[in-house]
């Protein structure tokens, strides 16, 4: 194959295996979660992990994803007192997750009410994991992304050039 063939494939590859869009689902009474089905298969073979996000919401990993975060947060000497926090932050505050047979991952009483989740969610893709969110938190960070005169000052430092 064409080198130009294997560098598109696996960008798609790598695309394909990418969360991606919006969804809003609803924790039944126990604290489980219905994961998107196009999140699903990303996650039923190894399960998941849910750490405490950096935003008022919930980051869930793939088990490679968290393993190559792991290995970042652990380079960093614990005698930094801000590698010790993020430490905390991520495994203090982080749990393995299964999918059940109904796609559903039950999530820790206190993340959901770290991240101030009741019955209704938003389930948002951002790549490499996913996170979830109170919709009114979601309402604030949407009205941030929207907002094209910030996003141009705020994003212009990124080399996001296409060719």
């Amino acid at each position: 194959m064409a080198p130009e063939l294997i560098r598109r494939s696996s960008i798609k590859d790598k695309v394909e295996h990418m969360f991606l869009g919006q969804y809003q689902h609803n924790l039944d009474s126990k604290g489980r979660l219905t994961i998107p089905s196009r999140y699903r298969d990303l996650l039923v073979e190894q399960g998941a992990y849910v750490t405490q996000g950096f935003d008022t919401n919930l980051m869930i990993w793939t088990v490679s994803a968290f393993e190559t975060i792991s290995k970042e947060v652990n380079r960093v000497s614990i005698t930094d007192p801000n590698s010790r926090l993020l430490r905390r932050l991520i495994y203090a505050n982080g749990e393995k997750l299964e999918v059940d047979r109904a796609g559903r991952i039950l999530i820790p009483q206190y993340l959901r009410q770290f991240a101030g989740l009741d019955s209704e969610v938003v389930i948002v893709g951002v790549g490499d994991f996913f996170e979830i969110w109170s919709p009114a938190m979601w309402a604030q960070q949407l009205a941030q992304i929207q907002d094209s005169n910030a996003n141009s000052k705020r994003f212009e430092a990124f080399d996001l050039a296409t060719g």
